[in-house]
């Protein structure tokens, strides 16, 4: 619904802001970046012009915006760059799965940032080769859907990660690692062959799983524009009603909310690391 070119329905204003916020705090959009046009910006979200200045404004508010002459806005994040006095004691890995358009990597990043970590993050470290893959069976190399991609090249993608994330650990270094991980984090065996993997090698390890309303996720999608995610937004109903949404995993686990109206991703990242140090440091 819109009033002027306003968009006053469906929470688009909370979206923007969000996605825009966690660009900015995620180190996505970097400090002293020039952001595109609003017009440019309302195009990617399918928003109005409106919607778009009034998130500025937000985030102008606390200091993530700068507006400059000549109609440019400037990012400025001066977040975390290094681990801040207090943070998670390391070694620690986290594993952080969500659906598709839920936020795991920008939580990845945020994360990464106020704990000092790297990142070993799927689609990133796997993309090319799975595209390669996919072509050589005879699939098109942005198939997600198919069962070829399902049954044979998923379970390779995520062996590649957790590998990864194993030499991390037997260097002594914790890492983030994001995945789907829906699977995964349902199956009590499998998580505790990786808990034991890591804890043989002195790390400890914390399941973090992001939620994510379908409206927020579809806008995440539609923005990212990744080939990848074509299928899934041009049978959005039948890919939304394939999806759990209240999916939680089977063993310990943190929830971090990444729906419009839900918190930061940075605070809620920032609560967790605290509550973690806090834990650790009890006699």
């Amino acid at each position: 619904m819109t009033n002027g070119g306003r968009d006053v329905g469906g929470g688009k204003l909370e979206r923007t802001e969000r996605i825009l916020r966690d660009d900015i705090e995620s180190g996505r959009l970097r400090d002293g970046e020039v952001l595109p046009s609003t017009r440019a910006l309302a195009g990617q979200m399918g928003v109005s012009v409106w919607t778009v200045n009034k998130a500025m404004e937000l985030l102008a508010e606390d200091g993530l915006i700068e507006s400059k002459p000549g109609s440019r806005r400037i990012v400025r994040n001066n977040l975390g760059r290094a681990a801040e006095p207090g943070t998670a004691r390391m070694p620690r890995t986290f594993l952080i799965g969500g659906h598709a358009g839920s936020g795991k990597s920008e939580l990845g990043r945020v994360l990464a940032r106020l704990a000092g970590s790297a990142i070993i993050d799927k689609d990133t470290i796997t993309r090319h080769v799975t595209e390669t893959l996919l072509e050589t069976l005879g699939r098109p190399p942005h198939d997600r859907e198919s069962r070829t991609y399902l049954d044979q090249v998923r379970p390779l993608e995520t062996e590649a990660v957790l590998s990864v994330i194993q030499e991390n650990a037997n260097a002594g270094v914790g890492v983030i690692g994001t995945a789907p991980f829906v699977s995964e984090f349902q199956d009590n065996a499998w998580i505790d062959r990786v808990s034991a993997r890591l804890r043989t090698a002195g790390v400890d390890l914390t399941l973090v799983w992001v939620r994510c309303d379908a409206a927020t996720m579809r806008t995440y999608l539609q923005r990212r524009g990744a080939a990848r995610d074509m299928h899934k937004l041009a049978h959005w109903d039948d890919h939304v009603a394939a999806l759990d949404l209240d999916y939680r995993p089977t063993a310990d686990h943190v929830i971090v909310d990444n729906s419009a109206t839900a918190e930061p991703l940075q605070r809620q990242a920032a609560r967790m690391l605290a509550a973690i140090t806090e834990t650790a440091e009890r006699p």
